[in-house]
């Protein structure tokens, strides 16, 4: 699975206060802010405007008569005002609530998944019902950044969340599991559209000041759906039935649309130079993310089927996905070139390592240690706490000379939680130790994940915005699937499907197969350590 938008796709506890603290302190910077004196949208003084990383001159920052630009095309707005603030509340309430339905929907639908495939008489197709949505939404994110930069992310976000509730709805009512998974598809491609239109309007709706306080409105947003979005779909799930859980989401994407489309069109609809002549839609991308959505179909249906024959396929796939990446990632981004290259590439690293590896974990608890499946996912519970509250301090102020710090130490962190977990495999490790680690390793993801969205907005320029965006998505969901794809394979080819299915079969703990989930963890451990490394080079160096 991706990292939508900062969530933590952990089961996680109770929204923290810190986290809610983000959206408070804006407010109240929003009250002092309308009493004489004021500070100014720049922190830095009046009269001096900032230059934008990657731009050649600071001209977007301030006027002549030393008033202060933010991200409005241009437009002044005078005074200082928080995400909750006149200016950006119904915005900010309304895009942070697509954020809790994305959530929301994608920790009940997993819930209820199982019991449809039962239903439809296609759990061989179990595994496409997940990997079609994200096939298409990786070709949804390239799509949408270009939509966004060329004409506003108004009609990339609209158009994605009707693609998203379509979906859901083709999906609840299907009858067969092909309609299912062909459902999955359609929602697929409109998440794709929406996380970059998300992207866009942050970039052009918000004062740079305030985009790392937004981000990390939405990853408070995914603590409270992944507490309750299982244990309310179950309850659906078991009393109304699995078509309910999809059926029932479309109707609440109205609500935040009433709010965030007005205040889009408002405050970023549009191309971001509305003098410029709009370009036609780039053809070549376009393909490109057709071949990277394709490939990546190809690779995942391979990884699922370990026979000779599957080479076929993972042969045709990497065929299809590495030049397509290439095109569309920034130049030099694999091989970690400073700037924008690196954080794209790091928010792939961080992503696919800690979520390949948190795959494994409740499996690992079930059949190793003998916990149930809802001990399992509570042992994880403190994760989305702490991930929300490492993405809030990555919002204050005062911690943005350090920001570079602050990954690297992030990065570290989730190393460490990853090379930590496989520890209770010895029986005389108590099992608490993969929650207190995990509590650790989601408190980096909250600092790296926050802070490449904050370092991709900061890195490029308003009409660069869209591509950018959809660049870090491709990386987080294209090193999902790669990592987890090799994960699973040296999981199964050490015997770990046998320790499932041993585990199936009896309510003992299987502990014939440890080696199956170091094969996993410690690898993935290694891969979040050299994050590390790319984390040193986030920094563009001055002159």
């Amino acid at each position: 699975m991706t990292v939508p938008l900062e969530p933590s796709d952990a089961d996680v506890a109770p929204r923290p206060a810190a986290a809610a603290g983000a959206f408070a302190d804006d407010k109240r910077d929003d009250e002092r802010d309308d009493e004489p004196g004021g500070r100014h949208d720049d922190p830095q003084a009046a009269g001096q405007g900032t230059r934008y990383e990657g731009r050649p001159d600071g001209a977007h920052d301030v006027r002549a008569d030393g008033t202060h630009l933010g991200a409005h095309h241009g437009k002044p707005h005078g005074r200082q005002s928080g995400v909750l603030g006149r200016e950006h509340r119904a915005l900010s309430i309304g895009i942070v609530a697509v954020v809790f339905l994305i959530a929301f929907e994608a920790t009940a639908v997993g819930t209820a998944m199982p019991v449809a495939a039962r239903e439809l008489h296609g759990i061989p197709l179990y595994a496409f019902a997940f990997s079609a949505y994200f096939t298409t939404s990786l070709f949804g994110m390239v799509v949408s950044g270009q939509w966004a930069d060329r004409r506003g992310p108004l009609g990339a976000l609209a158009g994605g969340m009707s693609a998203f509730a379509a979906g859901l709805m083709l999906s609840g009512t299907a009858g067969v599991m092909w309609v299912f998974v062909l459902g999955r598809a359609v929602q697929g491609l409109g998440g794709g559209l929406v996380i970059v239109a998300l992207y866009v309007v942050v970039s052009r709706a918000y004062p740079r000041r305030l985009q790392p306080a937004i981000m990390a409105a939405f990853a408070a947003s995914w603590v409270i759906p992944s507490v309750v979005g299982p244990l309310a779909a179950g309850t659906v799930t078991e009393q109304l039935g699995w078509r309910w859980v999809f059926i029932g989401i479309p109707a609440l994407v109205l609500l935040p649309l009433t709010l965030a489309l007005p205040a889009i069109r408002r405050t970023a609809a549009g191309p971001a130079d509305a003098s410029a002549p709009v370009p036609p839609f780039d053809r070549r991308r376009i393909r490109l993310a057709l071949g990277i959505s394709i490939g990546a179909g190809f690779l995942q249906y391979a990884g699922q089927d370990l026979r000779w024959l599957s080479l076929l396929p993972a042969a045709l796939g990497a065929a299809l996905l590495v030049p397509s990446a290439l095109g569309l990632l920034p130049a030099g981004t694999y091989r970690a070139a400073r700037g924008l290259p690196s954080v794209v590439l790091l928010r792939g690293v961080a992503a696919g390592s800690f979520i390949a590896a948190e795959s494994f974990v409740p499996l690992m608890l079930v059949t190793q240690r003998g916990l149930s499946p809802t001990m399992a996912g509570l042992s994880l519970a403190v994760g989305g706490a702490t991930w929300a509250l490492g993405s809030y301090v990555q919002s204050r102020p005062r911690t943005e000379p350090y920001r570079e710090r602050l990954v690297v130490l992030g990065m570290l962190l989730v190393a460490a939680a990853i090379a930590t977990a496989p520890s209770v495999l010895i029986e005389a490790v108590p099992v608490w130790t993969v929650g207190v680690a995990w509590g650790f390793g989601c408190f980096g993801m909250g600092l790296v994940i926050g802070s490449t969205s904050v370092l991709l907005l900061k890195l490029s320029a308003p009409e660069e915005a869209g591509a950018n965006s959809a660049a870090l998505q491709i990386s987080d969901a294209l090193s999902n699937v790669l990592l987890l794809a090799a994960g699973g394979a040296a999981f199964a080819a050490l015997g770990g499907g046998a320790a499932g299915a041993a585990h199936a079969v009896s309510d003992g703990v299987s502990g014939a197969h440890p080696a199956a989930f170091a094969a996993v963890f410690l690898p993935m451990a290694g891969v979040a350590l050299a994050g590390a490394w790319v984390a040193t080079r986030l920094r563009v160096p001055t002159t």
